[in-house]
């Protein structure tokens, strides 16, 4: 029976991979003949990837408007060049806008293997519903609209998904050094994929930790050890728990011993931003890191919109405004601080102000520019919404909890431009590691996606403009 299921289960598997593989090709030929030359940030990457594949590798070659490093460009001439040689294919075919942009679409194909690959070692199989749950689960992640859009354009986005996947999935199965080389690769694609490599050492720790705490608490148990009362008993028993845990020089030298890897990459990093001058390479006037607190709130409502199926329901309002009820000071004190967190540390980057391109522009200046008082108005939703992620992640640790959370505030809160595509990794790696929903809620979610992304791409291949002063076509994207 078990056999006869796995076999049914990789059949689905075969099916969605195929479908949507077949589906993407599709659009990609859409793509390729709306879009003969390089648009927005490809003006950069594309002929950097040529000059690459066509053996120019010097600084002096390097464009000093592009602010990653390298990976992209590497690895699409690993990936291109061997097709010159086996086909007989001219260089000018090989290094084409169509073959470098097809690397993403290679990437996407991979993207799909490792989130079934993730969902099958995060969530526990022991239900028949399950394999359905996990398919449909990896086919909705797998067109997640942000990310999906951009497997159709030479952008960095499923290169640096692929490795920090990949880099992730060695972590759970324990082969810490291969992970820290992957997360090595992704650091290449993007630089603050650091922090991703950082949470699969959190992750190791995560683990170590809870065993610890565990043993603790049943040993407590046993010699019947009144509860520490208070209104943050549960922080002070934690934080306690955690100052004893690091005060032997046992427990650090065996979590030295399983992060070894991470740590030296951590290093290597650091050496990185020592000699470089820091993170951003190239133009950094556009890339200046700032305490920007309401991005964290910006991802909250991101997740909040893409993830309603799962967070936004009659019960979890009820149980919400019952807790509020019930800890209205906290939540007021919540409440204050997030307010002069917004009143304080609220910025617009000029590209988010000029580049009326992106659907930011429009979120910017038709909800939060149109009145002052609406970026005030929206905090009960933010505090809503980051209570209901916290909640979908109850069956995890407090202390994978905690690195996660830091992870995610690390990633989102120095940037200063508001884009959608930052929020990516950190949503992905969130809606992995909430329990499998239900298939109805699945089929709601991959239903929505499906619908945003026909018309995100159904707008972005019809509905061109022009600015006034320039010829040039230009569409509307994430």
């Amino acid at each position: 029976m078990g056999a006869g299921m796995a076999q049914l289960e990789g059949y689905y598997f075969s099916a969605a991979l195929s479908c949507t593989f077949l589906v993407s090709c599709l659009l990609f030929s859409a793509f390729s003949r709306a879009l003969r030359e390089p648009y927005m940030d490809e003006i950069f990457h594309l002929p950097q990837a040529q000059r690459y594949c066509e053996g120019h590798f010097s600084l002096s070659q390097w464009d000093p408007m592009i602010t990653t490093l390298p990976g992209l460009y590497l690895l699409s001439v690993g990936v291109v060049k061997p097709a010159s040689w086996i086909f007989g294919w001219s260089e000018h075919v090989v290094c084409s806008i169509g073959m470098l942009r097809f690397v993403n679409l290679l990437f996407s194909v991979g993207n799909f293997y490792l989130l079934y690959l993730l969902f099958r070692k995060v969530q526990p199989r022991h239900k028949a519903a399950s394999s359905v749950q996990r398919i449909l689960s990896t086919l909705t992640l797998a067109v997640f609209p942000t990310l999906y859009f951009f497997n159709f354009l030479y952008y960095t986005e499923a290169g640096s998904m692929f490795f920090t996947l990949f880099a992730y999935l060695m972590c759970l199965y324990g082969n810490h050094k291969t992970s820290a080389l992957l997360g090595f690769c992704g650091f290449m694609f993007r630089q603050t994929n650091i922090i991703w490599a950082v949470f699969c050492a959190g992750n190791v720790i995560a683990q170590k930790l809870t065993e610890a705490w565990k043993t603790e608490l049943q040993k407590k148990k046993e010699e019947r050890l009144p509860p520490i009362k208070g209104p943050f008993s549960e922080f002070r028993r934690i934080f306690q728990f955690l100052l004893a845990y690091s005060m032997s020089f046992k427990n650090l030298s065996m979590l030295f011993l399983l992060t070894w890897p991470y740590l030296l990459l951590v290093f290597l990093f650091c050496v990185f931003v020592v000699v470089n001058g820091g993170i951003v390479i190239g133009d950094r006037s556009s890339h200046e890191a700032c305490l920007h607190f309401p991005q964290l709130f910006y991802f909250f409502s991101f997740t909040l919109f893409f993830s309603f199926p799962h967070l936004l329901s009659p019960s979890k309002i009820r149980a919400f405004l019952c807790l509020v009820w019930k800890r209205r000071i906290q939540f007021f004190m919540i409440t204050l601080v997030s307010l002069f967190l917004v009143w304080k540390f609220t910025y617009a980057h000029k590209y988010l102000l000029s580049d009326n391109r992106h659907y930011t522009f429009y979120v910017w200046k038709r909800v939060f520019q149109r009145y002052e008082i609406v970026k005030y108005l929206l905090v009960p939703i933010y505090i809503f919404a980051g209570w209901s992620i916290a909640d979908s992640l109850k069956s995890k640790s407090i202390f994978w909890n905690l690195m996660f959370f830091v992870c995610l505030f690390t990633v989102t809160v120095p940037q200063k431009l508001l884009e959608f595509r930052y929020f990516i990794l950190p949503y992905v790696i969130y809606r992995l590691n909430i329990p499998l929903p239900p298939i109805s809620r699945l089929v709601c979610e991959l239903g929505c996606y499906a619908l945003v992304n026909f018309l995100t791409f159904y707008v972005f291949l019809n509905k061109t403009f022009q600015w006034p002063n320039s010829q040039d076509i230009q569409r509307f994207m994430w």
